[in-house]
């Protein structure tokens, strides 16, 4: 029997979840799922410091752009964060 569908680290169509079903651990889509997440989470570090670098002395049209990363990254951390929180009640 399958396991509780894994929230993937990018969107479907129309920007909706997509979800992977599977009762294989470590498979090829689990794998490029978790080097994703694993990606997503280094960038959004790596913004963070830009941005904490840029906003002292940044112009408002940069600002909008940099908000605009910084809430891509966000989203992605938080579609990781919401995947691996069901993953863990599935551990209990």
């Amino acid at each position: 029997m399958p396991d509780e569908p894994r929230l993937l680290p990018w969107s479907g169509p129309e920007g909706k979840h997509c979800y992977l079903i599977t009762d294989h651990h470590g498979g090829p889509i689990s794998r490029l799922a978790d080097v994703t997440e694993s990606t997503q989470l280094h960038m959004g570090h790596q913004l963070i410091d830009h941005a904490l670098t840029l906003l002292p002395d940044t112009q408002p049209g940069d600002l909008r752009y940099l908000a605009e990363c910084l809430t891509e990254a966000l989203a992605d951390a938080l579609r990781i964060a919401e995947s691996r929180g069901m993953r863990l009640k599935d551990l209990n």
